[in-house]
Order: C-alpha cells, then sequence, then structure tokens
C-alpha cells in the first residue's frame, strides 16, 4: 500500500506517449515483411488511431501471433520510436512524490513497455498489465489485475484513457474514468461516459484529487 493509499493508472498510448506515427508506420513495415508486398497508407483506415493494431494487421491479412505480438513488432515500433506528452514525466513525478502508486494498462504486450518507454516514465510505474495479462479492454479485468498487485482497492483509484474501451473498462472495474481529450479520440470522448475529461495533463493533479481525495 502506498502512503496515500490512492492509485491512478494510465493507458498508455494516446495519453503518456504519442505513438501514432509511430504505430502507422510499424503496422506498414510488419505488413510489408509478412506479406512480401507493398502495401502502403492508402490500406489503412481513417480510424486507425482507436483500435489496437493487431485488428488492422489482421485486416490486412497478417495473423500470425509470433509476428503480430514478437520481435517483429517490437523492433519495427522500436525503429520509428515514440516521444512522452509534453508533461507526462513532470506528472508522474509528482504523483509518485506524492506516494500515489502509479500503473499502466495498455492493448500492448508489457515488454514493448520495458523495451520503449522512456526511463523517466517507466522508472514511476509500479505495474503494468499488457496484452496477454489479462483479458483485453473493455473488460475491466487488466484494471483491477493492476489494482490487486499495487495492493489498492478500486474505490481508491482512477484510470486515465483516451478511448471508448478505456472509459468502459473502468466501468467494469467499478473506478472512475478520466477522459484525456488531448489522446487519439479527441473531444468525441465526451459522448462515452468518463466519470470527468482533462483537456491536458495538468489538469489530472486536480481531477484525481476531486476523485479519490487528498492524498
Amino acid at each position: 500500500m502506498t502512503d496515500s493509499g490512492c492509485a491512478v493508472l494510465f493507458d498508455l498510448d494516446g495519453v503518456l506517449i504519442d505513438s501514432r506515427r509511430a504505430m502507422r508506420q510499424a503496422i506498414l513495415d510488419v505488413a510489408r515483411a509478412a506479406l512480401g508486398e507493398q502495401v502502403d497508407e492508402s490500406r489503412l483506415p481513417a480510424g486507425l488511431d482507436h483500435l489496437p493494431h493487431h485488428e488492422h494487421l489482421a485486416r490486412l491479412g497478417v495473423t500470425d501471433e509470433e509476428t503480430v505480438f514478437g520481435a517483429a513488432w517490437e523492433d519495427a515500433l522500436a525503429t520509428w520510436g515514440a516521444s512522452p506528452f509534453p508533461g507526462a514525466a513532470g506528472l508522474l513525478r509528482d504523483l509518485a512524490a506524492s506516494g500515489t502508486a502509479i500503473g499502466v494498462v495498455t492493448m500492448q504486450p508489457a515488454s514493448r513497455v520495458a523495451r520503449l518507454v522512456p526511463a523517466e516514465l517507466s522508472a514511476h510505474f509500479g505495474v503494468v498489465v499488457g496484452w496477454g495479462d489479462a483479458a483485453p479492454k473493455p473488460s475491466g479485468e487488466g484494471i483491477l489485475l493492476a489494482l490487486d498487485r499495487l495492493g489498492v482497492p478500486p474505490g481508491r483509484a482512477c484510470f486515465v484513457g483516451d478511448s471508448p474501451s478505456d472509459v468502459a473498462a473502468a466501468a467494469a472495474a467499478g473506478v472512475p474514468s478520466i477522459g484525456a481529450l488531448w489522446g487519439y479520440t479527441g473531444p468525441a470522448l465526451g459522448n462515452c461516459g468518463p466519470t470527468a475529461l482533462a483537456g491536458a495533463l495538468s489538469d489530472l493533479p486536480g481531477l484525481v484529487g476531486s476523485l479519490l481525495g487528498p492524498a
């Protein structure tokens, strides 16, 4: 249990790191190598950012699990890289300093977080629940697993996400959700019924305090 007895869980892509370009390019690279043919961006749908990468690779005809989730995928992502959103490192540092537990629940394999997320962010992660660790969002299993590993009850936690599945997963886990409007869904996320909406990372401390009380 942390000093404050509370936890903030985050989705990764579109919330803490900006991986939009890296995801698109990695999908194309993996598809080209797996299919042995040219695959350009015209074959990627407009809603790419709202769905996990494996669904898009399946639509392109790439379904082998080792290719989709293994070294080929992680190497492709590493080639293009991803950057923390401005203010992410400072936010996590301040939350950790207050005694708040921090975790990540993502649709990506946990190994990707270890390899690709800058240490300025990952050093503050008390737990990472990724693809294969629990039923994927919109199930609430990943959130509950993360909280169990942190020793924090659902009533003392909140989840920050940028997609409808994030909001649904938080509801399924009985945890209040904060919708990240800077993420990939944008203002439309407000239609999904999050507990609160944040326009910027700097809004989160105040919202967390209002939902969970002071540290």
